[in-house]
């Protein structure tokens, strides 16, 4: 057997393992993980809104939750399984294409690996703090975004990296919230196989949540451009101090209220993706 057959042989048991039903287990078990935190980030920051306090709103803030409960060790372990889950299937998204007519395009297949290694990163944090490291996963995210800029604006042309890199994000942000309004997640769905009443609760939970998510993303993109311009890692904030900045608004703690539930939304929304995704 030459080594052409060989290859193609490897390239077909990945394929089949990324078509499995533990492929297809381990992403909708992503999908409730996701759900979790961002229901968990939400019911934070509503704390904060209605009480001027509270821990931080952010994924180490979720997390901390979770080891506080009964059972934490156990819940941590299987969220962080659950996670990369979802990075495992992101990453055969990358390697096989999505579902769908145009799964197969480059820009969606470089999606999912961006998405992969994203989600891997977060299931490591998380794994890691469930197995001791009282420094990873619960750390704040405030202070790393915070460290990460310091160092970028020291390199050369750090400045523009930075600014690019904030820039990205916000515009990732508008790009998410009006996928949402848009609701462009009615690709990904199994519309045929929901009632009536549950299509329009997926509807909401989908628009409503995937706009806070999105201004949340596009806000603290703005911090990073910011930041950039006049050279104060200072500036730059995480999930946690972004969302405290609503309450700095006009509109006062009710933004920051609106933006909570939504987030809140958001986490029902993944649970909607965890039993009805096209995967």
């Amino acid at each position: 057997m030459d080594t052409r057959s060989v290859a193609a042989q490897g390239r077909g048991r990945a394929r089949r393992a990324a078509n499995s039903t533990a492929m297809e287990a381990g992403a909708r078990a992503g999908f409730v993980a996701r759900g979790v935190i961002y229901l968990l980030v939400g019911a934070l920051a509503l704390r904060i809104a209605l009480s001027g306090g509270g821990k931080q709103a952010d994924r180490g803030g979720a997390v901390a939750e979770v080891s506080g409960s009964p059972f934490g060790g156990i819940l941590l372990w299987a969220l962080g399984l659950a996670l990369a889950g979802m990075a495992v299937w992101r990453l055969s998204e990358a390697l096989f294409g999505q579902t769908g007519p145009d799964g197969r395009e480059p820009a969606k297949r470089a999606m999912a690996a961006g998405r992969s290694v994203f989600y891997g990163c977060v299931a490591y944090s998380v794994l890691s703090f469930a197995a001791g490291d009282s420094g990873s996963g619960s750390g704040s995210s405030d202070r790393q975004s915070q460290d990460v800029t310091a160092r970028a604006l020291d390199w050369p042309g750090g400045q523009w990296i930075v600014g690019v890199a904030g820039g990205a994000v916000a515009c990732a942000g508008l790009w998410i919230a009006v996928r949402a309004l848009l609701r462009k997640f009615h690709e990904h769905l199994k519309l045929s196989q929901m009632s009536r009443r549950t299509r329009r609760a997926v509807d909401f939970t989908g628009v409503f949540g995937g706009a806070a998510r999105g201004i949340v993303f596009a806000t603290a993109g703005g911090f990073a451009v910011a930041a950039a311009i006049g050279h104060r890692p200072d500036r730059s904030k995480g999930m946690d101090d972004t969302l405290r900045s609503f309450t700095g608004t006009p509109a006062g703690p009710w933004l920051l209220v609106a933006v909570a539930l939504g987030l809140v939304a958001f986490g029902v929304f993944s649970w909607a993706n965890a039993r009805y995704r096209e995967v």
